[in-house]
């Protein structure tokens, strides 16, 4: 037996110890999905606040809904989809409200800006990111981010894994025209 068929084994014998009212099992799921499902929902909602509310909310629809789970899917892509829409329905709710955006903060103190070459990357790819549909934004997280496969992100977005991969496509073209428009007025 490999790795993985023991790890899906002992996700179904978590799966139906918290459908018969296992708290602790229930938390065990969700801590193994817990730092990825964070990142998506920070990624689409750009708001600490808002990332950690989504999550509540979603966690509760998980646990609420839990005997409707069927095991068509993995857990873990079932959870994904539960946390993708609340993070969408928030979008939705404040209806894209203007957020700070990084050229919005202000210099730090002493003229230079404290940042390594690595951290200005980041914050310009995380710049990047957030000129993305959420829907866009999602998928890359999911793909490139937390290692979901196309199959497994179709169905957290309810696609045909064609769909995804064009969409990859779509979502790449606008990363690499945002940072290469960002490393342009670098060079100025």
């Amino acid at each position: 037996m490999d790795e993985s068929s023991a790890q899906a084994r002992h996700e179904d014998a978590l799966v139906a110890r918290a459908r018969a009212g296992e708290a602790g099992a229930f938390e065990e799921l969700i801590e193994r999905y817990d730092r990825q499902l964070r990142g998506l929902a920070f990624r689409l909602l750009e708001d600490r606040a808002a990332m950690d509310d989504v999550l509540q909310e979603a966690y509760v629809k998980a646990f609420v809904g839990l005997s409707d789970f069927s095991g068509r899917s993995a857990f873990g892509t079932w959870l994904y989809r539960i946390v993708y829409n609340t993070a969408l329905d928030e979008l939705k709710r404040r209806k894209r409200r203007p957020l700070v955006r990084l050229d919005d903060l202000p210099e730090p103190a002493g003229g230079g800006s404290g940042l390594d070459e690595s951290s200005v990357e980041r914050l310009d790819l995380a710049a990047a990111l957030a000129t993305l549909d959420p829907d866009l934004r999602a998928l890359v997280i999911m793909v490139n981010v937390d290692g979901l496969d196309y199959a497994e992100a179709a169905e957290v977005l309810g696609v045909p894994p064609g769909t995804v991969g064009s969409r990859l496509n779509r979502a790449r073209r606008t990363l690499r025209a945002a940072l290469s428009d960002v490393e342009s007025e670098e060079a100025r």
